[in-house]
């Protein structure tokens, strides 16, 4: 498969948290850093999702916001 996204990045599901609709999905991308997504609880399903699986986590955004204190 050919993705127009640039940002990927491989990782390890940590943790799955199941809502009614939405799942809560963290990915262990290595040195101390976990990515966190949420999708719909049929994506994880369709994707046979499970702790311990190896994911791509593929980013894909129009605009990057950055705050301070």
């Amino acid at each position: 498969m050919k993705l127009s996204a640039r940002n990927i990045l491989h990782g390890t599901v940590q943790s799955i948290t199941k809502g009614a609709v939405a799942a809560q999905v963290k990915v262990d991308i290595g040195g101390g850093n976990v990515i966190t997504s949420t999708v719909t609880v049929d994506a994880v399903a369709d994707l046979g999702l499970a702790e311990g699986s190896p994911v791509n986590v593929i980013i894909k955004s129009s605009e990057v916001v950055l705050g301070t204190d």
